[in-house]
């Protein structure tokens, strides 16, 4: 019995540490490819200024756009010269511009778009998408909102949080708190990989290796208990 405890447990860490390693270096990857010149954000923001819009202003916007986010905000930001923490709080105001109004109003909308068979099949399809990929949300409620909000990869930006808050009934206080709190989150992890680039993908590397001895530790102490 303690054998198969201790597979299980070591089954579990193993998958655990997969995660926690691909969402590192995924983290690194998508925050990096968007402090490019040539990224859809940078090019928008770019866009915007030669129409007249200020910088502050072309970051706010991409910051709300569903394509790019805070997680694209801040590198792009970055790029163009902007200081850390003035590219946080602008990014971190313009990616939570469309939360309230998305809490509010996507029920209503879904339930009228619905109506029609277009609308009921790409809900169907979008909301699966969503189920699929917010399973914390799901079991934790609100803190399982605000860590899938802060953990900057695709699709699991404010946007659809403010979709899986919805699908998980989560309350719309409660939604808009958990969201501003991983968008916070999300964003000093965003803006140290923005700095830092490569040192603070392997700082993080260097956080996960202690993790894995931890882990590494336990499995054999559980073990060893288990063998007595």
């Amino acid at each position: 019995m303690r054998m198969q405890v201790c597979s299980s447990y070591r089954r579990r860490c193993v998958g655990r540490l997969t995660f926690c390693a691909a969402t590192v270096f995924f983290m690194a990857f998508y925050g990096l490819s968007y402090a490019q010149e040539n990224s859809i954000g940078y090019r928008i923001a770019d866009n915007l200024q030669q129409r007249g819009i200020s910088q502050e202003s072309a970051v706010l916007i991409i910051a709300a756009l569903p394509i790019v986010e805070l997680r694209g905000a801040i590198p792009v930001a970055h790029l163009m010269g902007m200081k850390p923490f003035k590219a946080y709080l602008i990014s971190i105001a313009g990616n939570m511009i469309p939360v309230i109004p998305i809490i509010l109003l996507l029920g209503p909308l879904t339930r009228w778009l619905s109506k029609f068979p277009g609308g009921r099949k790409f809900f169907d399809w979008f909301f699966e998408r969503t189920r699929a990929k917010a399973s914390l949300v799901e079991k934790y409620k609100a803190v399982g909102l605000a860590l899938f909000v802060a953990i900057p990869l695709p699709v699991t930006g404010a946007w659809t949080g403010c979709a899986a808050a919805f699908l998980f009934k989560v309350k719309p206080v409660f939604a808009f708190i958990a969201i501003l709190s991983g968008v916070m989150i999300a964003g000093i992890i965003m803006s140290v990989i923005s700095v830092m680039g490569w040192v603070g993908f392997l700082i993080a590397v260097v956080v996960l290796g202690v993790l894995l001895a931890r882990v590494i530790f336990n499995i054999l102490k559980m073990k060893s208990k288990s063998a007595v």
